[in-house]
């Protein structure tokens, strides 16, 4: 069953200009926000344990009304937000645990 996610989610969104990013990839926040903004779907793959508190306010779907538009707050940055956004989280770990927060 190993990477059926992944496959999986890279069909179903093949159409619709499906981002992949790793948490190890220096621009992933960027290649994120545009996903945010633009309404495009995001698969973050190969996750651990440990998710980078930037993620919380999308994880959270911190999503807030600011002159009269929807934007979600990532890192310092007003991101306007897309309904059409869709984000995906794969990992390699069989059994992971993730704490509430």
């Amino acid at each position: 069953p190993q990477g059926q996610a992944n496959k999986w989610i890279k069909n179903m969104q093949r159409d619709n200009s499906l981002q992949v990013i790793k948490l190890s990839e220096a621009d992933f926040l960027r290649t994120l926000e545009t996903g945010i903004r633009f309404g495009q779907p995001v698969l973050l793959e190969n996750v651990e344990e440990d998710l980078d508190p930037a993620l919380e306010p999308v994880l959270l779907k911190q999503v807030f009304k600011k002159q009269g538009m929807m934007v979600l707050r990532l890192g310092d940055t007003d991101v306007p937000y897309s309904d059409d956004f869709r984000f995906y989280i794969t990992t390699k770990l069989a059994n992971p645990h993730y704490m509430p927060e």
